[in-house]
């Protein structure tokens, strides 16, 4: 029971923190490429990680687990790859949600085939959680979609969803060493994406502060859901951590007085209520 509540705990402080991180980053790619902010943030993993490492005196893991770090580093630069070809397509519409449900769901499937089927509570408390999430991220889509339109949406999901599966299989051994080897494996691959499209910029002096920040609160989300899937379900921890999105709408209407439509209440609701049903 305490591990299950841990795992809750984690999860839900790795959503805020994650929220806080794409809230942030959001506001400094209003003044900066989206490229430069994700760079920053996978070279403050590649700083911080191995300094909580050896502060925490965590042992350096077999190879095996190391391979799950750099799965976990592949899956995650790649998704991010994925994400941002949909966006620049102009389908914002339905990638944030698409791929937000997607990501999700997988975990979910693999923890059941691993860990057993979760309670009749969790179970309801996850369906909650996908409407929540739908709810909230998702705009007008409009009559036009075509079925190509979410190929990149629908990639970007998966490759998400394996990376949070890749970080399950290391992160009751070790968390630190894995995560600075993925955070090498999507610098080197979004480094490499980046140089090709030429689409990175200098960021002004007045905003290294906030893609710093961005960088933290991302590097700090990333070693909550590793603490919340080492102490409980990876179901449990995927979820949790997946209804980043709600804090991050909350956060632009509390601090830039942006305005929740209808449908983006429906989604916060039905998020508090998965919330409930999965601490059950």
């Amino acid at each position: 029971m305490i591990s299950i509540d841990l795992a809750i705990i984690f999860g839900l402080v790795s959503a805020l923190s994650w929220g806080a991180g794409d809230f942030v980053g959001g506001c400094a790619t209003r003044r900066t490429s989206a490229y430069t902010v994700v760079l920053v943030t996978q070279i403050m993993g590649i700083i911080i990680f191995p300094i909580l490492a050896i502060i925490f005196s965590e042992t350096i893991p077999s190879l095996n687990y190391l391979m799950w770090g750099a799965f976990a580093g592949f899956f995650g630069a790649a998704g991010l790859i994925a994400l941002y070809i949909s966006l620049a397509n102009g389908k914002m519409s339905i990638v944030s949600p698409l791929a937000a449900v997607i990501s999700a769901i997988i975990p979910v499937i693999y923890s059941s085939l691993n860990e057993g089927i979760p309670s009749i509570f969790k179970i309801i408390g996850f369906i909650f959680a996908f409407i929540g999430i739908w709810f909230i991220v998702c705009m007008n889509i409009g009559p036009n979609l075509k079925a190509k339109d979410l190929e990149y949406p629908l990639l970007a999901g998966i490759l998400f969803g394996l990376f949070f599966i890749s970080i399950d299989n290391f992160s009751a051994t070790a968390i630190y060493w894995p995560l600075t080897v993925s955070r090498i494996i999507a610098f080197i691959m979004l480094t490499g994406f980046i140089m090709l499209t030429k689409t990175v910029s200098k960021p002004a002096s007045d905003v290294i502060l906030i893609v710093i920040l961005a960088g933290l609160f991302n590097t700090g989300g990333a070693i909550l859901f590793a603490l919340a899937s080492e102490t409980g379900r990876l179901d449990v921890a995927t979820i949790l951590s997946s209804l980043s999105p709600a804090v991050t709408v909350l956060l632009a209407c509390i601090l830039l007085k942006e305005q929740l439509v209808p449908r983006q209440w429906v989604g916060v609701i039905a998020s508090l209520i998965a919330i409930i049903l999965i601490s059950i």
